[in-house]
């Protein structure tokens, strides 16, 4: 009888220990996992985030608090979240996480880094207290929402693929690790010619050439063309015209100068008598003059 009392006494705790923790592993877990899914939900509300690698010995131990102060997230109206970044390169690409562990804390939208300590009681007394409104928030150009940071997303989750693809073909397609930088290599050409390619196509819908534009260009050409050919020969034309003009004055004032000269010549000096006859008539003239003269002498 006594054994059986020691037995029962003994057994009672045992079970009443192991009924808590089916009790605590029946309970729903308030560490929530954030993805690149439901990343938008962290923008309504208040949040403690966590960024974290399994692979990270300093995350490692940071789990045991983290687990702790989410129990009591639900009390305090926070929401206690963790990130995988192994899993989810698109936020640490939004995130620009470049240490582990990295916490953020969010409100309605305005992230702030935590940089203290990282215990339980620090956890909670940074959220009682509010100490988080002494920190600085994330510019806005930086916000996990904003452009830049879509695209920071985005190019780390093209990495990511591309590691994986890289992986795969070295490790299961036995491609040699040379082989798979060429694959990407052309496949990185190809894909800058057709983007070259579409942009182009883009540029000529948007803003298309003249001579697409209207279905009489050649004609205005053309005829825009022949104004401008008769333009110039109008033009020649008249630089001929010019030239005449002033040819015809000079030889006007050539004839009046050469008028004024023979008009003075006549004035001044009269013409021999001699002139209108030949050389040898003057000469027979003047000998015969002579003879007259001897014979009256």
């Amino acid at each position: 009888m006594l054994l059986l009392l020691l037995w029962l006494s003994l057994a009672a705790p045992l079970a009443s220990g192991s009924a808590a923790a089916a009790a605590a592993a029946r309970r729903p877990s308030s560490l929530r996992d954030v993805t690149d899914g439901n990343w938008e939900d962290i923008l309504t509300g208040e949040w403690m985030i966590k960024f974290f690698a399994p692979w990270c010995p300093a995350c490692q131990q940071l789990q045991p608090a983290w687990s702790e102060f989410a129990d009591w997230g639900e009390d305090m109206g926070v929401n206690i979240a963790k990130v995988d970044v192994t899993e989810q390169p698109g936020l640490s690409g939004r995130f620009i996480i470049t240490s582990l562990p990295t916490i953020y804390h969010c409100k309605d939208g305005v992230f702030r880094k935590y940089q203290g300590a990282r215990t339980k009681e620090d956890f909670l007394s940074f959220v009682d207290e509010q100490k988080w409104q002494n920190i600085e928030p994330v510019s806005s150009w930086f916000g996990p929402s904003s452009f830049l940071m879509n695209s920071m997303s985005a190019l780390f989750k093209l990495s990511m693929f591309i590691r994986r693809c890289h992986n795969y073909m070295t490790d299961q397609l036995g491609i040699p690790v040379w082989g798979s930088y060429v694959i990407f290599g052309l496949a990185t050409l190809f894909s800058g010619l057709a983007l070259g390619l579409i942009l182009v196509f883009i540029a000529d819908f948007v803003f298309p050439s003249r001579r697409f534009s209207s279905s009489d260009y050649y004609q205005k050409k053309q005829s825009m063309e022949q104004a401008r050919l008769i333009q110039q020969q109008e033009d020649d034309h008249e630089a001929d015209g010019e030239e005449d003009d002033d040819e015809d004055d000079e030889e006007e004032e050539e004839e009046e100068e050469y008028g004024d000269e023979d008009g003075a010549r006549r004035r001044g000096s009269p013409e021999p008598r001699t002139q209108g006859f030949s050389e040898d008539a003057v000469r027979k003239r003047m000998v015969a003059q002579r003879e007259d003269e001897e014979e009256d002498t």
